[in-house]
């Protein structure tokens, strides 16, 4: 991952999406046709609080969001999603 520099808007982050999963539990190999879109992934900027929202998220935090949340955005190469951090549904 690069070093990105930058400001996002108050209350969006931009998330790094973790690899999925190559194989099940029990071992079995998933090919790529049959890949989830990952759910998880790592802040690497934040924006400033909102007004009536402070920022909870820091860079640096894993977070898990819906489906089909944030804009996919391809930086330097590197995939992103930029989000809410409303659209977060649980952080570590």
């Amino acid at each position: 991952m690069a070093e990105l520099k930058g400001k996002i808007l108050a209350g969006k982050i931009l998330v790094e999406p973790l690899a999925a999963e190559e194989t099940t539990v029990s071992g079995i190999i998933i090919p790529d046709s049959a890949k989830e879109k990952p759910l998880r992934g790592k802040v690497v900027l934040t924006g400033s609080d909102k007004t009536d929202e402070p920022m909870e998220i820091k860079a640096g935090d894993t977070v898990f969001y819906g489906k089909y949340s944030g804009t996919e955005l391809n930086i330097e190469g590197e995939d992103y999603l930029l989000m809410s951090q409303s659209d977060v549904l649980y952080f570590v």
